[in-house]
């Protein structure tokens, strides 16, 4: 092999390296710098990181904490108390579900971190993991650096994008640990209903699998059924797996304050669930890292006790920019799905680029500016796809719809 200067060198790195050379991030993020490179302006829809600032309060929390030396130090477990409290409170007064902060919740580098750690509790080597196609890169990642295999479960506009247990062969499921959800989805935008959630409880009880809910978008949904939205308990459009299974039989769920509280930089988020696996997570953890500097959580703190005003504004953003963006795609005749949740749009590709998404976000990056995540880099059942994160405010995402007509042209 050679390095990146083009000399030789024996060195030879560990298999499971080879599905994690590409991810669908990096090769938008090489087009984008070719774009950039030859003079483009780049409208950035390709990565889901919210552009909006967390909130003056958590800001605060963090800024008195640089001054206290007592939290300069490493962070060991039971001094994450504190936040592990406030998350099990958020969790009861969200869904109801009575939760153990000494047991059931465990702070996270985000939950992508958990996403990919838990695979390396779960899986030995040659297991199957039952994954969403299209579905997060980081899940299949965590199920490559444990060795496992991945089955992939088909997500069809047909089925409203939730996958068919049926389906699953049996010889896949005598050899399978693990199934990995994740509802509000990323990126198709699909939510699911308490009653698929159940059913998957059901299914995971019967075939002895740990059932994994990666949980981002609680928060970004854009109405509520029962009796109104501002009833102290609406039904919402995004359960919890804890609500179909309370007694954590199987079920561990990851949250992140990414998306609701604007906090993706500042990497916090936590699992919650069954005290098992819990306690198996912090295994891996433990090997890997030590938690977070006390500031950051904290700022999370303060986020999940403070005022809630600022994740219904950010709510009111994300479905004004939503609007604005399909109301722009109408007009120039591409006729998408308005999605109910999430911050982006999963668009079905028009010919003649119906089964080359990675060639038309090549293209469209190169000759418009415009960035977007070919279906076909979140799995197989993407193609055919492209999706738009809705990062920016309507006007910019008004203008690149409109360099999108001229390409489409």
């Amino acid at each position: 092999m050679t390095n990146d200067k083009g000399q030789m060198t024996n060195m030879q790195f560990a298999k499971r390296l080879q599905p994690l050379q590409s991810n669908v991030f990096a090769d938008m993020d090489r087009a984008k710098a070719i774009a950039l490179a030859g003079g483009r302006e780049v409208i950035d829809l390709s990565l889901g990181s919210s552009d909006l600032p967390a909130e003056a309060h958590v800001i605060e929390a963090i800024a008195q904490s640089l001054g206290d030396r007592s939290t300069h130090g490493y962070l060991l477990f039971n001094g994450t108390l504190g936040f592990r409290e406030a998350a099990a409170n958020w969790y009861e007064q969200k869904f109801g579900i009575k939760v153990d902060p000494q047991t059931e919740v465990l702070p996270l580098i985000g939950s992508q971190e958990g996403t990919a750690h838990l695979p390396l509790a779960i899986l030995n080597p040659g297991d199957f993991a039952l994954l969403l196609d299209p579905g997060y890169p980081s899940h299949a990642g965590g199920v490559y650096l444990a060795s496992g295999q991945i089955y992939p479960m088909p997500l069809r506009a047909e089925n409203d994008f939730l996958p068919v247990f049926a389906d699953i062969p049996a010889p896949v499921l005598a050899q399978s640990r693990m199934m990995v959800l994740s509802y509000p989805h990323n990126p198709t935008a699909a939510i699911a209903p308490i009653s698929f959630f159940q059913e998957a409880v059901a299914f995971c009880q019967q075939h002895n699998l740990v059932l994994v809910h990666d949980f981002p978008y609680v928060d970004l949904v854009f109405q509520e059924t029962g009796e109104s939205a501002s009833s102290p308990n609406p039904k919402s459009l995004a359960p919890s797996i804890l609500q179909a299974d309370p007694e954590k039989s199987v079920s561990i769920e990851f949250f992140t304050l990414s998306k609701s509280y604007n906090m993706g930089g500042f990497r916090i988020g936590y699992a919650i669930g069954n005290a098992e696996l819990i306690n198996a997570l912090r295994q891996v953890k433990a090997a890997v890292d030590f938690n977070q500097y006390r500031g950051i959580l904290n700022g999370a703190i303060a986020a999940l006790t403070g005022p809630q005003v600022g994740v219904k504004s950010a709510v009111a953003i994300f479905k004004q920019r939503r609007d604005a963006f399909i109301s722009a795609l109408h007009r120039i005749g591409w006729n998408v799905a308005t999605p109910e949740a999430t911050m982006y749009i999963w668009a079905k590709l028009p010919s003649p680029w119906s089964q080359n998404s990675i060639e038309f976000c090549t293209q469209l990056v190169k000759q418009t500016g415009v960035a977007a995540s070919p279906g076909a880099g979140f799995g197989k059942s993407g193609e055919g796809y492209v999706r738009f994160a809705l990062v920016h405010e309507p006007a910019l995402l008004e203008t690149a719809v409109e360099r999108m007509a001229k390409f489409l042209r």
